[in-house]
């Protein structure tokens, strides 16, 4: 497993985060704007338990880099 090209998933249960740090610019929007779930000062640095669904949703697409995305867990089964 190369550790420059990750892909990690968080879930609520509803949804799930998924975190390819390969692309992550480093922006900080993600962290600024929903900072109970995006906290990059600890670790795992994300929460998915932090904010509701339709926040996290609205929050990811947020990303300028595509780093982050999501699934809603329904629609993967």
């Amino acid at each position: 497993m190369d550790p420059k090209n990750l892909t990690k998933e968080y879930s609520n249960g509803e949804v799930t985060i998924v975190w390819k740090n390969a692309l992550c610019q480093h922006s900080g929007n993600c962290v600024r704007g929903l900072p109970g779930v995006f906290n990059s000062k600890t670790n795992p640095w994300i929460n998915a338990q932090g904010a509701s669904t339709e926040q996290i949703i609205e929050q990811v697409k947020k990303c300028p880099s595509g780093a982050l995305s999501f699934y809603m867990n329904a629609d993967k089964k």
